[in-house]
Protein backbone atom coordinates (compact mmCIF):
# COMPACT_ATOMS: atom_id res chain seq x y z
CA UNK A 1 0.00 0.00 0.00
CA UNK A 2 2.55 2.36 1.10
CA UNK A 3 4.46 1.73 -2.01
CA UNK A 4 1.34 2.32 -4.01
CA UNK A 5 1.03 5.55 -2.32
CA UNK A 6 4.65 6.62 -2.71
CA UNK A 7 4.12 5.91 -6.77
CA UNK A 8 1.18 8.07 -6.73
CA UNK A 9 2.76 10.96 -4.97
CA UNK A 10 6.11 10.75 -7.49
CA UNK A 11 3.66 11.21 -10.34
CA UNK A 12 1.49 14.15 -8.79
CA UNK A 13 5.46 15.73 -8.38
CA UNK A 14 6.06 15.31 -11.81
CA UNK A 15 2.53 16.92 -12.78
CA UNK A 16 2.78 19.98 -10.13
CA UNK A 17 6.23 21.42 -9.83
CA UNK A 18 7.11 23.68 -12.79
CA UNK A 19 9.78 23.34 -15.01
CA UNK A 20 12.89 25.33 -14.10
CA UNK A 21 12.52 28.61 -16.83
CA UNK A 22 15.71 29.25 -18.87
CA UNK A 23 17.97 32.35 -18.95
CA UNK A 24 16.65 34.04 -15.43
CA UNK A 25 18.47 34.69 -12.47
CA UNK A 26 18.26 36.00 -8.93
CA UNK A 27 16.97 39.72 -8.25
CA UNK A 28 20.37 41.05 -6.63
CA UNK A 29 20.32 44.39 -4.48
CA UNK A 30 22.93 47.00 -3.25
CA UNK A 31 22.79 49.46 -1.19
CA UNK A 32 23.20 53.65 -1.70
CA UNK A 33 26.97 53.00 -2.68
CA UNK A 34 26.76 50.68 -5.07
CA UNK A 35 27.71 47.94 -1.64
CA UNK A 36 26.38 44.01 -2.46
CA UNK A 37 23.13 43.76 0.29
CA UNK A 38 22.09 40.07 -1.12
CA UNK A 39 19.36 38.30 -3.33
CA UNK A 40 16.21 37.43 -3.43
CA UNK A 41 15.01 34.27 -4.76
CA UNK A 42 12.30 32.36 -5.83
CA UNK A 43 9.94 31.17 -3.35
CA UNK A 44 8.49 28.50 -5.98
CA UNK A 45 9.96 25.31 -6.62
CA UNK A 46 10.75 24.28 -9.51
CA UNK A 47 11.61 20.69 -11.24
CA UNK A 48 15.64 20.17 -12.58
CA UNK A 49 15.30 17.80 -15.86
CA UNK A 50 17.81 15.60 -15.46
CA UNK A 51 19.62 16.97 -18.92
CA UNK A 52 20.09 20.47 -17.13
CA UNK A 53 21.92 19.22 -14.21
CA UNK A 54 25.61 18.91 -14.87
CA UNK A 55 27.33 15.19 -15.40
CA UNK A 56 29.97 16.43 -13.22
CA UNK A 57 27.33 16.92 -10.09
CA UNK A 58 25.19 13.20 -10.76
CA UNK A 59 29.03 11.81 -10.95
CA UNK A 60 30.32 13.01 -7.59
CA UNK A 61 27.09 12.27 -5.56
CA UNK A 62 26.90 9.27 -7.06
CA UNK A 63 30.50 8.30 -5.86
CA UNK A 64 29.73 9.40 -2.58
CA UNK A 65 26.36 8.49 -1.82
CA UNK A 66 25.54 5.29 -4.32
CA UNK A 67 28.43 4.24 -6.40
CA UNK A 68 26.15 1.24 -7.59
CA UNK A 69 23.01 3.52 -8.13
CA UNK A 70 23.13 2.06 -11.65
CA UNK A 71 23.45 -1.77 -10.64
CA UNK A 72 21.29 -2.68 -7.43
CA UNK A 73 17.44 -3.17 -7.60
CA UNK A 74 16.46 -0.32 -4.92
CA UNK A 75 18.60 -1.74 -2.00
CA UNK A 76 22.63 -2.47 -2.21
CA UNK A 77 23.29 -5.63 -0.40
CA UNK A 78 27.10 -5.38 -0.56
CA UNK A 79 27.17 -1.76 0.78
CA UNK A 80 24.73 -3.27 4.02
CA UNK A 81 27.22 -5.64 4.44
CA UNK A 82 30.29 -3.54 4.47
CA UNK A 83 28.24 -1.01 6.83
CA UNK A 84 27.15 -3.62 9.37
CA UNK A 85 31.33 -4.34 9.34
CA UNK A 86 31.80 -0.92 9.91
CA UNK A 87 29.36 -0.43 12.54
CA UNK A 88 30.42 -3.64 14.27
CA UNK A 89 34.00 -2.81 14.40
CA UNK A 90 33.17 0.93 15.40
CA UNK A 91 30.16 -0.07 18.16
CA UNK A 92 27.76 2.43 16.20
CA UNK A 93 25.96 3.14 13.53
CA UNK A 94 29.23 4.66 11.41
CA UNK A 95 27.79 4.35 8.50
CA UNK A 96 24.15 3.91 6.56
CA UNK A 97 24.02 1.91 3.35
CA UNK A 98 20.93 3.16 2.30
CA UNK A 99 20.59 3.86 -1.88
CA UNK A 100 19.66 6.85 -3.80
CA UNK A 101 16.50 4.95 -3.83
CA UNK A 102 16.69 4.60 -0.55
CA UNK A 103 16.84 8.42 0.80
CA UNK A 104 14.43 9.33 -1.54
CA UNK A 105 11.54 7.25 -0.10
CA UNK A 106 12.73 7.96 3.60
CA UNK A 107 12.92 11.81 2.72
CA UNK A 108 9.73 12.19 0.53
CA UNK A 109 7.43 9.32 2.47
CA UNK A 110 8.88 8.75 5.69
CA UNK A 111 10.34 9.54 8.62
CA UNK A 112 13.80 9.24 10.13
CA UNK A 113 13.21 7.33 12.99
CA UNK A 114 15.74 4.58 13.06
CA UNK A 115 13.79 1.60 13.44
CA UNK A 116 13.58 -1.49 11.95
CA UNK A 117 10.55 -1.10 11.03
CA UNK A 118 11.10 1.97 9.16
CA UNK A 119 14.42 0.47 7.66
CA UNK A 120 12.24 -2.60 6.14
CA UNK A 121 9.00 -0.48 4.61
CA UNK A 122 12.17 1.81 3.16
CA UNK A 123 13.26 -1.33 1.57
CA UNK A 124 9.99 -2.56 0.41
CA UNK A 125 8.99 0.80 -1.11
CA UNK A 126 12.40 1.27 -2.65
CA UNK A 127 12.46 -2.23 -4.46
CA UNK A 128 8.86 -1.37 -6.05
CA UNK A 129 9.85 1.96 -6.89
CA UNK A 130 12.71 0.77 -9.07
CA UNK A 131 10.15 -1.19 -10.87
CA UNK A 132 8.31 1.62 -11.35
CA UNK A 133 10.53 4.42 -12.65
CA UNK A 134 14.09 4.35 -15.16
CA UNK A 135 17.03 4.78 -13.29
CA UNK A 136 17.38 8.51 -14.40
CA UNK A 137 14.08 9.35 -13.13
CA UNK A 138 15.01 8.32 -9.67
CA UNK A 139 18.04 10.47 -10.07
CA UNK A 140 16.19 13.43 -11.52
CA UNK A 141 13.21 12.87 -8.55
CA UNK A 142 16.04 12.84 -5.73
CA UNK A 143 18.27 16.41 -6.85
CA UNK A 144 14.82 17.74 -7.04
CA UNK A 145 13.21 16.63 -3.58
CA UNK A 146 16.04 16.48 -1.52
CA UNK A 147 16.92 19.04 1.46
CA UNK A 148 20.07 21.50 0.75
CA UNK A 149 19.97 23.02 4.04
CA UNK A 150 18.21 26.61 4.82
CA UNK A 151 14.91 26.57 3.50
CA UNK A 152 16.79 25.11 0.15
CA UNK A 153 14.11 22.45 -1.41
CA UNK A 154 15.70 20.60 -4.20
CA UNK A 155 18.50 21.24 -6.44
CA UNK A 156 17.00 24.57 -8.09
CA UNK A 157 16.66 26.41 -4.77
CA UNK A 158 20.37 25.68 -3.79
CA UNK A 159 21.98 26.22 -6.79
CA UNK A 160 20.39 29.91 -6.69
CA UNK A 161 20.60 30.04 -3.25
CA UNK A 162 24.23 29.56 -2.57
CA UNK A 163 25.70 30.20 -6.41
CA UNK A 164 23.24 32.74 -7.53
CA UNK A 165 22.78 30.09 -10.65
CA UNK A 166 20.89 27.77 -12.44
CA UNK A 167 22.18 24.31 -12.00
CA UNK A 168 23.64 23.93 -15.41
CA UNK A 169 25.68 27.25 -14.86
CA UNK A 170 27.54 25.19 -11.88
CA UNK A 171 31.12 25.09 -11.67
CA UNK A 172 33.31 21.61 -11.06
CA UNK A 173 34.35 22.82 -7.69
CA UNK A 174 30.47 24.21 -6.68
CA UNK A 175 29.29 20.84 -8.10
CA UNK A 176 31.64 18.79 -5.17
CA UNK A 177 30.52 20.89 -2.58
CA UNK A 178 26.64 20.67 -3.28
CA UNK A 179 27.25 16.68 -3.81
CA UNK A 180 28.48 16.65 -0.15
CA UNK A 181 25.70 18.65 1.43
CA UNK A 182 22.41 15.73 1.39
CA UNK A 183 24.62 13.70 3.75
CA UNK A 184 24.01 16.69 6.86
CA UNK A 185 22.74 19.91 4.88
CA UNK A 186 22.35 21.51 8.32
CA UNK A 187 26.34 20.94 8.31
CA UNK A 188 27.64 20.35 5.29
CA UNK A 189 25.36 23.29 3.38
CA UNK A 190 27.99 26.29 1.85
CA UNK A 191 27.08 28.54 4.54
CA UNK A 192 28.03 26.27 7.08
CA UNK A 193 31.40 26.62 8.96
CA UNK A 194 34.33 26.74 6.73
CA UNK A 195 36.00 23.16 8.18
CA UNK A 196 32.94 21.19 8.22
CA UNK A 197 32.57 22.14 3.84
CA UNK A 198 36.10 21.56 3.42
CA UNK A 199 35.86 17.72 5.17
CA UNK A 200 33.36 16.81 3.67
CA UNK A 201 34.76 17.75 0.16
CA UNK A 202 37.22 16.08 0.81
CA UNK A 203 35.18 12.82 1.26
CA UNK A 204 33.37 13.45 -2.18
CA UNK A 205 36.76 13.80 -4.15
CA UNK A 206 38.49 10.57 -2.41
CA UNK A 207 35.35 8.54 -3.54
CA UNK A 208 35.29 10.21 -7.03
CA UNK A 209 39.16 9.44 -7.20
CA UNK A 210 38.31 5.82 -5.86
CA UNK A 211 35.75 5.45 -8.31
CA UNK A 212 37.81 6.61 -11.35
CA UNK A 213 35.41 9.74 -12.34
CA UNK A 214 38.55 11.81 -11.45
CA UNK A 215 42.41 11.63 -11.85
CA UNK A 216 44.57 12.41 -8.30
CA UNK A 217 45.62 15.27 -10.25
CA UNK A 218 41.79 16.50 -11.01
CA UNK A 219 41.43 15.93 -6.73
CA UNK A 220 44.36 18.04 -6.12
CA UNK A 221 43.55 21.34 -8.67
CA UNK A 222 39.33 20.58 -7.06
CA UNK A 223 40.60 20.91 -3.71
CA UNK A 224 40.67 24.46 -3.78
CA UNK A 225 37.58 25.09 -5.92
CA UNK A 226 34.87 26.06 -3.98
CA UNK A 227 32.86 28.40 -6.14
CA UNK A 228 31.53 31.84 -4.92
CA UNK A 229 29.30 31.49 -2.06
CA UNK A 230 26.72 33.77 -1.87
CA UNK A 231 24.81 34.10 1.20
CA UNK A 232 21.05 35.17 2.03
CA UNK A 233 21.74 39.03 2.84
CA UNK A 234 23.06 41.51 5.13
CA UNK A 235 19.72 43.07 5.83
CA UNK A 236 17.03 39.97 5.59
CA UNK A 237 14.22 41.96 6.50
CA UNK A 238 14.84 44.85 4.09
CA UNK A 239 15.03 42.37 1.51
CA UNK A 240 11.95 40.97 2.32
CA UNK A 241 10.51 44.24 2.31
CA UNK A 242 11.63 45.06 -0.77
CA UNK A 243 10.22 41.31 -2.11
CA UNK A 244 6.70 42.15 -0.95
CA UNK A 245 7.13 46.06 -3.15
CA UNK A 246 8.28 44.23 -5.89
CA UNK A 247 5.26 41.56 -5.60
CA UNK A 248 3.13 44.34 -4.86
CA UNK A 249 3.74 46.74 -7.67
CA UNK A 250 4.64 44.15 -10.37
CA UNK A 251 2.89 40.86 -9.18
CA UNK A 252 5.01 37.90 -7.90
CA UNK A 253 5.97 36.52 -11.25
CA UNK A 254 8.43 39.49 -11.31
CA UNK A 255 10.19 37.77 -8.23
CA UNK A 256 9.92 34.14 -9.51
CA UNK A 257 11.72 35.45 -12.64
CA UNK A 258 14.18 37.18 -11.29
CA UNK A 259 16.57 38.87 -13.72
CA UNK A 260 16.99 42.18 -11.63
CA UNK A 261 19.46 45.01 -10.39
CA UNK A 262 17.58 47.05 -7.48
CA UNK A 263 19.54 49.85 -6.16
CA UNK A 264 18.24 50.98 -2.55
CA UNK A 265 18.65 53.82 0.03
CA UNK A 266 20.00 51.20 2.01
CA UNK A 267 23.52 52.48 3.74
CA UNK A 268 24.94 49.44 5.18
CA UNK A 269 27.11 51.13 7.28
CA UNK A 270 24.27 52.34 9.06
CA UNK A 271 22.14 48.95 8.87
CA UNK A 272 24.80 47.18 11.18
CA UNK A 273 25.06 50.05 13.55
CA UNK A 274 21.30 49.50 13.90
CA UNK A 275 21.22 46.11 14.14
CA UNK A 276 23.91 46.26 16.65
CA UNK A 277 22.50 49.00 18.91
CA UNK A 278 18.91 47.25 19.12
CA UNK A 279 20.59 43.93 19.91
CA UNK A 280 22.47 45.31 22.59
CA UNK A 281 19.66 47.17 23.74
CA UNK A 282 17.65 44.58 23.95
CA UNK A 283 19.06 41.85 25.74
CA UNK A 284 20.28 43.96 28.18
CA UNK A 285 16.74 44.30 29.42
CA UNK A 286 15.71 40.29 28.93
CA UNK A 287 16.68 37.83 26.60
CA UNK A 288 12.57 37.59 25.94
CA UNK A 289 12.49 40.63 24.04
CA UNK A 290 12.02 41.41 20.35
CA UNK A 291 12.47 44.39 18.95
CA UNK A 292 11.91 46.83 15.44
CA UNK A 293 13.97 49.66 13.78
CA UNK A 294 13.12 51.86 11.17
CA UNK A 295 15.53 54.65 10.04
CA UNK A 296 14.31 57.19 7.00
CA UNK A 297 15.22 60.51 5.66
CA UNK A 298 12.12 62.31 5.64
CA UNK A 299 12.89 64.67 3.02
CA UNK A 300 12.69 61.45 0.63
CA UNK A 301 11.16 58.79 2.35
CA UNK A 302 14.33 56.80 1.83
CA UNK A 303 14.62 53.58 4.22
CA UNK A 304 18.04 54.20 5.55
CA UNK A 305 18.30 50.83 8.11
CA UNK A 306 15.55 48.67 9.09
CA UNK A 307 15.83 45.51 11.67
CA UNK A 308 12.48 43.48 11.35
CA UNK A 309 13.58 41.48 14.81
CA UNK A 310 16.28 39.98 16.15
CA UNK A 311 16.07 36.47 14.29
CA UNK A 312 15.60 35.02 11.47
CA UNK A 313 15.83 35.77 7.56
CA UNK A 314 14.15 37.04 4.72
CA UNK A 315 10.96 34.64 5.52
CA UNK A 316 10.93 35.35 9.34
CA UNK A 317 8.18 37.86 11.08
CA UNK A 318 9.24 41.25 10.34
CA UNK A 319 8.53 42.99 12.66
CA UNK A 320 9.27 46.30 11.16
CA UNK A 321 7.04 46.60 8.29
CA UNK A 322 4.16 44.03 8.85
CA UNK A 323 3.70 43.67 12.48
CA UNK A 324 0.51 45.42 13.96
CA UNK A 325 0.52 46.69 17.43
CA UNK A 326 -0.42 49.51 19.82
CA UNK A 327 1.24 52.71 19.20
CA UNK A 328 -0.06 54.20 22.61
CA UNK A 329 1.14 57.49 23.60
CA UNK A 330 3.23 57.67 20.02
CA UNK A 331 0.39 58.58 18.41
CA UNK A 332 -0.05 61.27 19.95
CA UNK A 333 2.13 64.28 18.62
CA UNK A 334 -0.51 63.66 15.62
CA UNK A 335 -3.18 64.45 17.35
CA UNK A 336 -1.81 67.83 18.46
CA UNK A 337 -0.25 68.41 14.93
CA UNK A 338 -4.02 68.37 13.92
CA UNK A 339 -5.07 70.68 16.57
CA UNK A 340 -2.57 73.40 15.99
CA UNK A 341 -3.88 73.02 11.79
CA UNK A 342 -7.28 74.07 13.83
CA UNK A 343 -6.19 77.08 15.18
CA UNK A 344 -4.93 75.92 19.17
CA UNK A 345 -2.05 77.30 20.01
CA UNK A 346 1.06 75.29 21.94
CA UNK A 347 0.09 78.18 24.62
CA UNK A 348 -3.57 77.45 25.11
CA UNK A 349 -4.23 75.82 28.56
CA UNK A 350 -6.50 72.77 29.18
CA UNK A 351 -7.47 70.78 32.28
CA UNK A 352 -5.77 68.05 33.37
CA UNK A 353 -8.95 67.09 35.73
CA UNK A 354 -10.30 63.91 34.51
CA UNK A 355 -13.42 63.62 32.87
CA UNK A 356 -16.09 60.52 32.24
CA UNK A 357 -17.34 59.77 28.79
CA UNK A 358 -20.36 58.18 28.38
CA UNK A 359 -20.16 54.98 26.58
CA UNK A 360 -23.80 53.67 25.48
CA UNK A 361 -25.38 51.47 27.50
CA UNK A 362 -25.36 53.10 31.31
CA UNK A 363 -20.89 52.52 31.18
CA UNK A 364 -18.30 55.40 31.03
CA UNK A 365 -15.00 55.53 30.57
CA UNK A 366 -12.70 57.91 32.50
CA UNK A 367 -8.69 57.83 31.59
CA UNK A 368 -6.07 58.92 33.89
CA UNK A 369 -2.68 59.70 33.51
CA UNK A 370 -0.22 57.53 33.85
CA UNK A 371 0.13 56.47 38.09
CA UNK A 372 -3.03 58.71 38.26
CA UNK A 373 -0.58 61.77 38.34
CA UNK A 374 -2.68 65.03 38.33
CA UNK A 375 -0.88 68.45 36.55
CA UNK A 376 -3.81 70.53 37.23
CA UNK A 377 -4.20 73.41 34.52
CA UNK A 378 -1.37 73.06 31.69
CA UNK A 379 -0.53 74.48 28.46
CA UNK A 380 -0.75 71.96 25.58
CA UNK A 381 3.21 72.14 25.04
CA UNK A 382 3.23 70.67 28.65
CA UNK A 383 0.48 67.78 28.16
CA UNK A 384 2.64 66.60 25.31
CA UNK A 385 6.10 66.92 27.19
CA UNK A 386 4.25 64.82 29.76
CA UNK A 387 2.23 62.57 27.96
CA UNK A 388 -0.95 63.52 29.60
CA UNK A 389 -3.84 61.34 28.76
CA UNK A 390 -6.48 63.75 30.46
CA UNK A 391 -5.90 66.34 28.05
CA UNK A 392 -4.42 64.30 25.46
CA UNK A 393 -8.34 63.20 25.18
CA UNK A 394 -9.79 66.04 25.61
CA UNK A 395 -7.94 67.53 22.40
CA UNK A 396 -9.21 64.71 20.21
CA UNK A 397 -12.72 65.43 21.62
CA UNK A 398 -12.37 68.82 20.49
CA UNK A 399 -10.93 68.04 16.54
CA UNK A 400 -13.43 65.22 16.28
CA UNK A 401 -12.55 61.36 15.93
CA UNK A 402 -13.12 61.23 12.29
CA UNK A 403 -11.51 64.25 11.52
CA UNK A 404 -8.43 62.47 12.89
CA UNK A 405 -8.72 59.67 11.11
CA UNK A 406 -8.75 61.55 8.06
CA UNK A 407 -5.88 63.79 9.00
CA UNK A 408 -4.04 60.65 10.03
CA UNK A 409 -4.50 58.65 6.77
CA UNK A 410 -3.03 62.14 4.82
CA UNK A 411 0.35 61.89 7.31
CA UNK A 412 0.69 58.47 6.19
CA UNK A 413 -1.12 56.53 9.18
CA UNK A 414 -4.27 54.72 8.14
CA UNK A 415 -6.55 54.34 11.39
CA UNK A 416 -10.03 53.10 12.16
CA UNK A 417 -12.18 55.17 13.69
CA UNK A 418 -14.31 52.05 15.82
CA UNK A 419 -11.96 52.25 19.02
CA UNK A 420 -13.41 56.32 19.58
CA UNK A 421 -11.74 58.60 21.67
CA UNK A 422 -9.55 55.63 23.17
CA UNK A 423 -7.58 56.66 19.73
CA UNK A 424 -5.88 59.12 21.84
CA UNK A 425 -4.29 56.27 23.65
CA UNK A 426 -2.85 54.80 20.86
CA UNK A 427 -5.28 51.80 21.26
CA UNK A 428 -5.53 50.97 16.91
CA UNK A 429 -2.86 48.92 15.44
CA UNK A 430 -0.01 49.81 13.24
CA UNK A 431 3.09 49.07 12.27
CA UNK A 432 6.41 50.54 12.78
CA UNK A 433 6.66 51.84 9.40
CA UNK A 434 3.54 53.59 8.98
CA UNK A 435 4.39 55.53 12.16
CA UNK A 436 7.55 56.59 11.63
CA UNK A 437 6.64 57.34 7.93
CA UNK A 438 3.31 59.33 9.74
CA UNK A 439 6.50 61.47 11.30
CA UNK A 440 7.73 62.64 8.03
CA UNK A 441 5.67 65.71 7.74
CA UNK A 442 6.82 67.19 11.36
CA UNK A 443 10.33 67.06 10.15
CA UNK A 444 10.20 68.07 6.90
CA UNK A 445 7.84 71.26 7.03
CA UNK A 446 4.55 69.34 6.42
CA UNK A 447 5.52 67.32 3.80
CA UNK A 448 4.54 63.89 3.57
CA UNK A 449 7.55 60.99 2.52
CA UNK A 450 6.12 58.01 1.10
CA UNK A 451 8.83 55.74 2.59
CA UNK A 452 10.93 53.96 -0.08
CA UNK A 453 13.27 50.51 -0.63
CA UNK A 454 13.73 50.50 -4.08
CA UNK A 455 15.05 54.11 -5.91
CA UNK A 456 15.30 52.03 -9.31
CA UNK A 457 15.78 48.35 -11.00
CA UNK A 458 17.74 47.19 -13.80
CA UNK A 459 16.11 44.93 -15.70
CA UNK A 460 18.87 42.76 -17.27
CA UNK A 461 16.82 40.50 -19.98
CA UNK A 462 15.60 44.22 -21.46
CA UNK A 463 18.72 46.03 -20.52
CA UNK A 464 16.11 49.02 -19.21
CA UNK A 465 16.00 51.32 -16.30
CA UNK A 466 13.26 52.14 -14.13
CA UNK A 467 13.47 55.08 -11.99
CA UNK A 468 11.93 55.34 -7.98
CA UNK A 469 11.67 58.81 -7.37
CA UNK A 470 10.68 60.41 -3.88
CA UNK A 471 7.02 60.18 -3.12
CA UNK A 472 6.08 63.83 -1.75
CA UNK A 473 2.73 65.15 -0.68
CA UNK A 474 1.80 68.33 1.39
CA UNK A 475 -0.26 67.52 4.19
CA UNK A 476 0.44 69.55 7.25
CA UNK A 477 1.17 73.56 6.81
CA UNK A 478 4.83 74.41 7.90
CA UNK A 479 3.47 76.29 10.94
CA UNK A 480 1.57 73.41 12.13
CA UNK A 481 5.15 71.04 11.41
CA UNK A 482 7.55 73.67 13.51
CA UNK A 483 5.11 73.94 16.15
CA UNK A 484 4.49 70.60 16.71
CA UNK A 485 8.54 69.99 16.11
CA UNK A 486 9.10 72.23 18.76
CA UNK A 487 7.00 70.75 21.17
CA UNK A 488 8.70 67.23 20.95
CA UNK A 489 11.84 68.95 21.54
CA UNK A 490 10.53 69.93 25.25
CA UNK A 491 9.36 65.87 24.90
CA UNK A 492 13.45 65.61 25.35
CA UNK A 493 13.80 68.53 27.70
CA UNK A 494 12.12 68.40 30.55
CA UNK A 495 9.16 65.12 29.83
CA UNK A 496 8.98 61.83 28.94
CA UNK A 497 12.26 61.50 27.00
CA UNK A 498 14.15 63.68 29.23
CA UNK A 499 17.01 60.98 29.65
CA UNK A 500 17.81 61.81 25.74
CA UNK A 501 18.65 65.40 27.06
CA UNK A 502 22.39 65.23 26.41
CA UNK A 503 21.91 63.69 23.39
CA UNK A 504 19.27 66.41 22.36
CA UNK A 505 21.91 69.33 23.23
CA UNK A 506 24.98 68.09 20.87
CA UNK A 507 21.98 67.24 17.96
CA UNK A 508 19.32 69.02 18.07
CA UNK A 509 16.43 66.29 17.78
CA UNK A 510 12.44 65.78 19.14
CA UNK A 511 10.57 62.84 19.44
CA UNK A 512 7.77 61.05 21.47
CA UNK A 513 7.50 57.40 23.40
CA UNK A 514 4.76 55.33 23.91
CA UNK A 515 4.23 52.39 25.91
CA UNK A 516 0.90 50.20 26.38
CA UNK A 517 -0.36 48.43 28.85
CA UNK A 518 1.39 46.03 31.49
CA UNK A 519 4.68 47.39 28.67
CA UNK A 520 3.62 44.90 26.14
CA UNK A 521 4.76 47.30 23.63
CA UNK A 522 7.66 50.17 24.06
CA UNK A 523 8.26 53.11 21.17
CA UNK A 524 10.45 55.71 20.41
CA UNK A 525 10.42 57.80 17.56
CA UNK A 526 12.57 60.21 17.17
CA UNK A 527 14.15 62.41 14.10
CA UNK A 528 16.81 65.60 13.79
CA UNK A 529 16.14 67.86 10.28
CA UNK A 530 17.99 64.69 8.56
CA UNK A 531 17.07 61.39 9.84
CA UNK A 532 14.08 60.32 11.69
CA UNK A 533 14.37 56.75 13.95
CA UNK A 534 11.47 54.40 15.16
CA UNK A 535 12.23 51.90 17.67
CA UNK A 536 9.53 49.55 18.91
CA UNK A 537 10.59 47.03 21.92
CA UNK A 538 7.91 44.31 23.21
CA UNK A 539 6.82 40.82 23.47
CA UNK A 540 5.57 38.36 20.05
CA UNK A 541 1.88 37.89 21.06
CA UNK A 542 1.49 33.95 22.14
Amino acid sequence: MLACLATADAQESFATLPPLPRGVGPITVVDSQGRYVGRILPQKRYWVTLDRIPWFLQKALLAVEDARFYEHGGIDVRSIARAFVKDVAKGRAAEGGSTITQQLIKNKFLTSEPTLDRKVKEARMAMDFETKYSKNQILEMYFNEIYYGNGAQGLAQASRLYFGKSPEELSEGECVTLAGVPKNPGKYNPLGKVEDIAMRREVVLKRMEDVKVISGAQRAALRSQWGAVQGPGKAPHYLAQIRATLARLYGPDAVELGGLDITSPLDLDLQKAAEDALREGVRRVSPDLQGALVCLDPATGDVLAAVGGLDGGQNSLNRAFNSMRQPGSAIKPLIYAEALEEGLTAGSVWSDEPVAYDRGGGATWKPLNYGRERLGDITLREALAHSSNVVTVKVLEQVGVPGFVDFAGRMGLPLKAQNGLSLALGTDEVTLKDLVQAYTPLAAAGVRAEARVITRIHDRRRDAWTEFPPALTPVLSPEAAYVTTSMLRDVLTYGTAKSLLPFSRMHPSAGKTGTTDNYQDAWFVGYTPGVITGVWVGYDRQ
